[in-house]
């Protein structure tokens, strides 16, 4: 009959248009602004599909919600009741109609209400040989008939008090009205009771309130827009539960705008009674009686809480680690606070309820990220030429928040092949490079040039107008935070342009210390980044495409030379060009708005067409930075200062920046510091690898070693793989070798020490 009128309300709900079903699907919490957090379980009983996730997490934001979250099963204290074999009389009933496992052949259901009945009909009606055990005087003469009718035997006034047997059940221990008596059995079903679930209402601060007349805590006070129903209300009955459930639907339809006749619900009254509240705890008889059998808490460990003073909720908690398990205490909460109400001769509500917090069911965190995995772990950023990189065979590769090319697969079939033409490519001619990431601060006031000096190691203050720099910043620890170039447009105006990884951290950087530490200087720092593209034109051919693609533009060495800068229109866009090589060649940034970012990448590719012009991706611009021995990330690792990288005499004798004080201490001027130094192999058929520890020759490759090599890569000028490397300063003589151990590979390789500057150690090719 149940089964029945449940095919039929669902296949009614099923026929509305505006009626979404989820099964499988359990809220398990409940936020501001009435949004409702809902995981849904995929179906275990079908093929999986490829890919598909096992759970997805849904947030719903509702108008009005109707709460029907039921009521759980509590079980009953007695002694050994945590044998293999004792369960809940609910877990039965679905071990058997769920999973068509009969748990038992031989059993005793022990109950003070009429649902344990049902799961004793249904494991009788399935072959197995029951009997009940109710606490109550007398059953409704119903269940009785029906017992009967099965051949279930029934004791009334009579409880479980003991369980015996090792790794099973075997047999059980009940009083009753004729004093105790033993009963073999090999499964032992319990059900103390029903506990209101009112975990998601609490959710958002709506109090439990407690029942005397059903010993439990129902919801408090709803607010106008939530409504409660059935078992979480203490209405336990199903006929009860139905009507409870159409009188919430009508009165959240109501708050909704919603006034249309609602028909009757159909009916379904099973001859239920009401439960008799089950209130005190078996004593335990020799054997532990659980409570938390998570938690493996006894009503000894309450009792000895109590001794001890851990009398609050809370405290009984902590101090027993009651309701700290996966199911959060959801069975055994209740029995606890009724066991530690009598032992503090109070009533249960004067002893309280513990804090119910979200997730009310285990969420995976796989579901909570959803499909934030891969490149949808968090947002990342695109460039205006994007698109075009993507149409181009661009292979992309993550940088900071950014998508930036790899390298493309018209230079090669791979990156290894691919870098190495892009590089010649760059040596020979020209390459075009996508620069846009770079961070972009503008830096105005009056003392712009005064805090400039402050936070770069090296001066500002007298840095010309229309002329740009290369700059070091230091932590307060003397160790460098990063490097970059700041240009002066005008006497209070400068351009700062940071590492693409440290754009934010530069930003928040400097309006740290305009808001504490000197406050006075009158300097407005904005980030610009998002403002500009951004492109760079490097090598030999650089100078001739910048006039092709400018031709009112005069780039001779003259008019813009080596950290020159130029401002003005193209296309009636505000066009910056500042002379700037980190490769060692001639090289041009050039900086135009954003949404002209692609169409002025377009028009250098065609103005450059006939020199020769080509894109490069970041493998190749780290490697061309590597062979002219420029710093970047890998040296510039939050360890390094300024004489570790060669960078000292920037500073010279200059004090009063950030960082100056620290940076002299004894130990960041040690002899045998680390310092950068250049490597390059000299074994044929081997190469170099980043991160690779470097040993003296002929000593133990042990532990770790003298340095590491920070930076490698195939020198098409060399003919071989050179390298950056930090390496002790006692051991770092030009000239001598090391051994440079790569333990994932297991590859050992002979290197020399030599300057770190591998390609134009006079700056003649990026001055001339």
């Amino acid at each position: 009959m149940a089964a029945a009128w449940l095919s039929q309300v669902e296949a009614d709900l099923k026929s509305f248009e505006t009626v979404t079903l989820m099964k499988r699907t359990s809220a398990f919490g409940i936020y501001d602004g009435n949004v409702i957090g809902l995981v849904e379980q995929r179906d275990q009983t079908g093929p999986q599909p490829a890919n598909e996730a096992r759970q997805t997490v849904t947030l719903l934001r509702a108008r009005s919600i109707v709460f029907a979250t039921g009521a759980i099963e509590r079980p009953m204290a007695f002694s050994n009741n945590d044998r293999p074999g004792a369960m809940l009389a609910s877990a039965a009933r679905i071990y058997l109609n769920r999973f068509a496992v009969l748990p038992g052949k031989k059993i005793v259901v022990t109950a003070a209400n009429d649902g344990a009945w049902r799961a004793a009909f249904d494991l009788a009606d399935a072959g197995a040989e029951v009997t009940i055990a109710d606490l109550r005087t007398a059953a409704p003469a119903a269940l009785v008939a029906e017992a009967a009718r099965l051949g279930v035997a029934v004791r009334t006034a009579t409880r479980i008090v003991d369980l015996h047997g090792g790794h099973a059940v075997r047999r059980a221990t009940l009083a009753g009205p004729d004093g105790q008596f033993e009963a073999a059995c090999d499964l032992v079903c319990m059900s103390g009771g029903w506990s209101p679930t009112v975990h998601l209402t609490s959710h958002l601060g709506i109090k439990p309130r407690y029942r005397e007349d059903i010993d439990g805590f129902v919801p408090g006070a709803f607010p106008t827009d939530r409504f409660g129903a059935g078992a979480m209300m203490g209405n336990y009955t199903t006929a009860d539960a139905i009507e409870d459930g159409h009188r919430a639907g009508i009165e959240a339809a109501s708050f909704c705008g919603k006034s249309a006749p609602v028909p009757a619900p159909s009916k379904l009254d099973l001859g239920e009674t009401v439960m008799v509240p089950l209130r005190e705890v078996t004593p335990a008889q020799g054997g532990k009686a659980f409570v938390d059998f998570q938690m493996d808490v006894t009503t000894k460990d309450i009792e000895l809480a109590h001794r001890e003073g851990y009398e609050s909720v809370e405290h009984l908690k902590r101090y027993t680690t009651l309701g700290m398990g996966t199911d959060q205490g959801k069975t055994s909460n209740f029995a606890a606070l009724s066991a530690m109400a009598a032992l503090r001769a109070t009533t249960v509500p004067e002893t309280g309820t513990t804090t119910f917090r979200p997730p009310f069911t285990p969420v995976a965190i796989g579901a909570l990220a959803g499909r934030a995995t891969g490149h949808h772990f968090k947002p990342f950023r695109r460039t205006a030429m994007h698109d075009w990189h993507m149409a181009n065979g661009a292979d992309m590769l993550e940088v900071g928040l950014w998508m930036r090319p790899w390298f493309y697969r018209q230079s090669g079939a791979d990156v290894n092949e691919a870098y190495v033409a892009e590089m010649r490519n760059v040596r020979k001619a020209a390459g075009l490079m996508d620069i846009s990431t770079l961070g972009k601060i503008d830096v105005q006031g009056p003392d712009a040039a005064t805090f400039l000096d402050r936070v770069y190691a090296n001066g500002f203050a007298k840095l010309p107008v229309g002329r740009a720099r290369y700059g070091v910043m230091l932590r307060d620890d003397g160790i460098v935070l990063d490097d970059g170039t700041t240009t002066r447009l005008a006497e209070g105006r400068f351009f700062m342009t940071t590492s693409t990884a440290k754009a934010a951290d530069v930003l928040s950087r400097l309006e740290f210390l305009l808001d504490t530490a000197w406050p006075e200087l009158r300097v407005a720092v904005t980030s610009v980044s998002d403002e500009w593209a951004a492109t760079s034109i490097a090598g030999p051919n650089s100078r001739a495409i910048l006039a092709a693609a400018f031709p009112s533009l005069d780039v001779s060495n003259e008019a813009l030379p080596h950290m020159g800068v130029h401002e003005g229109e193209w296309e009636g866009r505000a066009l910056r060009i500042l002379r700037l090589s980190y490769s060692g060649e001639r090289a041009y940034e050039i900086y135009v708005g954003a949404t002209a970012g692609a169409q002025l990448w377009s028009h250098l590719l065609e103005a450059g067409g006939p020199f020769d012009l080509k894109p490069y991706g970041v493998e190749a611009l780290g490697a061309l930075r590597v062979e002219k021995g420029h710093v970047a990330g890998p040296e510039i690792d939050g360890r390094t200062t300024l004489d570790d990288l060669g960078l000292g005499r920037m500073a010279g004798k200059r004090t009063g920046f950030v960082g100056d004080v620290l940076r002299r201490r004894p130990a960041l001027l040690a002899p045998d510091r680390q310092r950068l130094v250049g490597l390059e192999c000299v074994e044929n058929g081997k190469r170099l690898r980043g991160g690779a520890i470097l040993f003296l020759p002929g000593e133990k490759a042990q532990g770790h070693g003298h340095g590491r090599v920070t930076s490698v890569t195939f020198s098409p000028e060399r003919g071989h793989y050179v390298g950056l490397a930090l390496l002790a300063g006692d051991v770092a003589a030009e000239g001598s070798e090391v051994v440079a151990v790569y333990p994932m590979k297991a590859e050992t390789v002979r290197a020399r020490i030599v300057s770190p500057v591998f390609l134009d150690p006079q700056g003649e090719r990026l001055h001339g």
